[in-house]
């Protein structure tokens, strides 16, 4: 057992077994993450220039962008550095900060995710009350709590968690986790407030998903009446359903494996299932957007034409 009055720095000892392949997934690992920022920067300033797309829907996804580049900032950063090294290593505040901002990023999408199907069931189901609802003040409020939601219940768990006795210093993975932290904790150290919490989050966020399911289901019957309806929800509803999906798989599969999961799995598709939330819905979702609406579509053509033109 380390002293755990010495417990101030944590070895990552996911990347053990990739020794061979590191300078291979490093450039691999470089122009995805600067593809992830090539893509969400892009749709940010598409959004933030063109005074045409200031509208809640766009403002939306500009903050499902920005949410984007702040979690994997809390990854890719770090996890390229790491690739450099034989043993890597993180002080434990950098991985109390680097948990904080994995999930807090998570649930922030999730939180976005059903702010954005709100205010599709506002233009699809109640179109002539959806000015009057979706104020600015209104888009601002949703929008805070987005943010503030996940970062208080995540500052909650990150708090509880500092407070507990370590008596190991190893971590069997490729970055930082709440839970990874609180496994780590002595025999003596009592847990039960962290699992109240951990329960609670579970809950709030299950709601929030429920919301989803009821919103569309709504959205559904609505549309099934009216051709233009259905026109609108193809345009504007599926690239938001195949978010949520993405990151719902992805999210699902690393939360149960870090709950319930295997240490007899092989190593890399345990790094797979781990990493899987920052590797997906970063990259794809301003893909869906970019290429499924069309105003966004339209003014990515236009920038492209004007650039051959000249």
């Amino acid at each position: 057992m380390d002293n755990v009055s010495t417990v101030r720095l944590f070895t990552l000892s996911g990347l053990n077994e990739t020794m061979t392949f590191r300078l291979t997934l490093f450039s691999l690992t470089l122009v995805y993450y600067c593809l992830i920022l090539f893509f969400n920067i892009s749709i940010i300033l598409i959004i933030v220039l063109d005074s045409n797309l200031h509208e809640p829907m766009y403002i939306l996804l500009c903050s499902f962008c920005f949410n984007a580049l702040y979690g994997t900032a809390g990854f890719y950063p770090k996890f390229l550095i790491d690739l450099q090294t034989t043993s890597p290593e993180i002080s434990y505040d950098a991985c109390l900060l680097q948990a904080f901002i994995m999930y807090s990023f998570a649930c922030s999408d999730l939180s976005i995710l059903a702010v954005m199907a709100y205010d599709r069931y506002l233009a699809i189901c109640q179109p002539l009350h959806y000015h009057s609802i979706m104020t600015k003040k209104r888009l601002s409020q949703l929008v805070c709590f987005s943010w503030l939601t996940p970062c208080c219940i995540l500052g909650i768990n990150i708090a509880l968690t500092s407070q507990l006795t370590l008596c190991s210093s190893h971590i069997h993975r490729l970055f930082c986790a709440n839970w990874i932290i609180v496994k780590l904790r002595c025999i003596t150290s009592d847990t039960s407030v962290h699992n109240v919490i951990a329960y609670a989050t579970i809950i709030i966020y299950f709601c929030h998903g429920i919301f989803i399911v009821w919103t569309y289901m709504h959205m559904v019957k609505t549309c099934v009446r009216s051709k233009e309806d259905r026109g609108r929800f193809l345009q504007t509803c599926v690239p938001h359903l195949a978010s949520m999906l993405t990151f719902v798989f992805t999210i699902l599969f690393d939360v149960m494996h870090m709950r319930f999961g295997s240490d007899y799995l092989p190593h890399h598709f345990q790094n797979f299932i781990a990493i899987e939330f920052l590797l997906f819905p970063p990259f794809v979702n301003p893909l869906i957007y970019g290429f499924k609406l069309t105003k966004i579509r339209n003014r990515i053509g236009g920038l492209v034409y004007v650039r051959k033109s000249k």
